[in-house]
């Protein structure tokens, strides 16, 4: 498996995410993965196209995070 496959493995639509370097967007929901393109609907900050191989989103585990 190629690096950008793994890092872009679990984010399908529906996923919940957060960015690390952005904590006040709240959560996210992957909206698509398109290589390493991921659109993702934040609840503070709208869409908004992450590159995840400079981002590298955080799942959410949603019963530890909510």
């Amino acid at each position: 498996m190629h690096e950008q496959e793994h890092r872009t493995s679990g984010l399908v639509p529906g996923v919940l995410v957060r960015h690390p370097g952005q904590p006040d967007w709240g959560m996210g929901q992957v909206q698509s993965a398109v290589g390493s393109r991921v659109t993702v609907n934040f609840e503070h900050a709208g869409k908004r196209v992450i590159d995840n191989d400079i981002v590298g989103l955080r799942l959410v585990a949603p019963e530890r995070d909510f």
